[in-house]
């Protein structure tokens, strides 16, 4: 025989915020050069700072990390002290990259090291996925 019984059901009303964390990491040395071209830059007070990619490069993508204007199809993302725009569409190559500055006499420039890259140049602005 079926025994009935009563079942009691509570719906909580959930609300589900999207928080958009960097797709990008800068380290210290990254981040002091950034902070000291801006500060040195007036292409800042009307731009903002670009990650990127582009076609192009021995490897078929290059990196782009420039000051350009802000479009309709950029997230801009907060790095603390700086705040950076980046296509919607460049996440898929980007994520988790980490920008380096390097300062010494033999390289000198931004590095970058990137997990989604399955080959780079020997210059290391380009790569292929």
């Amino acid at each position: 025989m079926f025994n009935s019984a009563r079942i009691h059901c509570k719906f909580e009303k959930k609300i589900m915020v999207a928080v958009n964390t960097n797709p990008v990491s800068f380290t210290d040395s990254a981040k002091a050069e950034i902070k000291r071209l801006i500060e040195t830059s007036t292409d800042y007070i009307k731009n903002k700072l670009r990650v990127g990619v582009k076609g192009g490069g021995c490897s078929g993508m290059t990196y782009v990390l420039e000051f350009d204007e802000q479009k309709p199809n950029d997230q801009v993302f907060d790095e603390g002290t700086f705040s950076f725009i980046m296509d919607k569409s460049h996440g898929l190559y980007l994520q988790g990259m980490e920008v380096n500055w390097e300062g010494g006499l033999n390289s000198r420039g931004f590095t970058f090291k990137n997990p989604n890259a399955s080959s780079t140049c020997g210059c290391g602005t380009s790569f292929a996925v």
